[in-house]
């Protein structure tokens, strides 16, 4: 019998989780499910709800505070921040500052043991300094990006506000679990329209996306 999906395959799909780019990269293929009528690529969503899981659960290994999450680009901004808050993680929000790991004599030095990263194309400059002092590097990505220098891939449209809502309003619930700072899902009091950046008027034309474009269970 085929594990239970962490949320409804429905919301995954709704969200835009899956939705990937017209580009796909090496690194990212075999993720990908199939090619859409227009083009897109699309992410299979069992594979995502699995790596949900197992990020969650690699994270779960550090102390939060030795969590260090990045986001430059805006969308990510209130979902890394809620997960932050969730964890106790620490975060690092817009442009990072070169030297923010390397440079112990600057104002914003920070000593992360691991790095989870929104995109790797506009957190380049955080993936780069965290391979320079040698921790891992966990990162959200789309059909199209890089997966050099990514020790753990968590294939996910990281452009959409509401697929990066879901995206770390589940990785925050599951490292919660997996801590054993909660006991089940219900005992997770945020939801996950509080992990979504608000942009307003826009919420409609970003809702739907049609089930039959990804298999499922």
């Amino acid at each position: 019998m085929a594990e239970k999906t962490l949320v409804p395959t429905k919301q995954y799909l709704q969200t835009g989780s899956h939705i990937g780019a017209r580009f796909k990269t090496g690194g990212m293929k075999k993720y990908i499910f199939k090619k859409r009528r227009d083009g897109l690529n699309v992410m299979d969503v069992e594979t995502i709800d699995k790596k949900i899981r197992t990020t969650a659960s690699f994270l779960s290994q550090y102390e939060p505070e030795s969590i260090v999450v990045v986001s430059k680009k805006q969308y990510g901004q209130v979902p890394v921040k809620k997960f932050a808050e969730a964890t106790g993680a620490q975060k690092i929000l817009g442009r990072f500052i070169p030297g923010t790991f390397t440079n112990p004599e600057g104002k914003k030095f920070v000593e992360p043991k691991v790095l989870l990263a929104t995109d790797p194309g506009s957190d380049w400059q955080a993936i780069k300094e965290a391979v320079k002092i040698r921790i891992p590097v966990v990162a959200l990505c789309k059909t199209d990006n890089s997966t050099k220098n990514i020790d753990i891939v968590l294939p996910i449209n990281n452009n959409g506000r509401q697929s990066l809502a879901l995206a770390y309003w589940l990785l925050a619930r599951e490292f919660l679990k997996s801590k054993k700072l909660i006991k089940k899902d219900s005992d997770f009091k945020e939801n996950v329209e509080s992990f979504e950046y608000p942009v307003q008027g826009e919420k409609q034309k970003e809702k739907t996306y049609p089930e039959k474009a990804v298999k499922t269970a």
